[in-house]
């Protein structure tokens, strides 16, 4: 397990993630309360290279948790989520 906030991926490691991921990039980034506060808008973050910057300046941004298993990730939440890349 990797604590996001006190030890924040590097970009080698977000890019990795995102490679890995199963469905589109975006859905790594949070569109919650904080996205708003900084003012962003959701349709400039699609872009792997955009993702990565954005959660490299705000990692509190990631959503989470990201579950990797071999060579896929998946971002675990609603939880049920987690049973297709555990079979």
């Amino acid at each position: 397990m990797v604590e996001y906030l006190s030890t924040p991926p590097k970009r080698e490691a977000l890019e990795l993630i995102l490679a890995m991921l199963e469905g589109p990039a975006a859905d790594l980034v949070r569109k919650d309360k904080r996205f708003d506060e900084l003012g962003l808008h959701a349709g400039y973050y699609v872009e792997k290279e955009r993702i990565v910057a954005l959660l490299l300046e705000y990692p509190e941004l990631m959503q989470r948790p990201v579950i990797i298993k071999g060579e896929r990730a998946i971002i675990a939440r609603p939880p049920e989520k987690l049973t297709a890349l555990l079979d």
